[in-house]
């Protein structure tokens, strides 16, 4: 089954969001250096959403993906 766009879009926001909730978690566990980490990926992962959504391109990330 081919992948739509929006579907790489949902899922990308969807690993946004665990990653956060896993940031969360590390933050209640005192893991300042780990959470900060998560919240990094987090970060990354919803960018990465709204370059698709966009059709944004960097020297990092082109139209083909990473």
């Amino acid at each position: 089954m081919a992948k739509t766009q929006d579907d790489y879009i949902k899922y990308r926001l969807e690993r946004a969001w665990k990653t956060f909730e896993d940031a969360k978690s590390l933050v209640n566990l005192k893991s300042w250096n780990s959470s900060v980490n998560r919240l990094y990926y987090a970060c990354f992962y919803a960018v990465l959403a709204l370059f698709t959504k966009y059709q944004l391109y960097s020297h990092t990330y082109d139209k083909d993906g990473l």
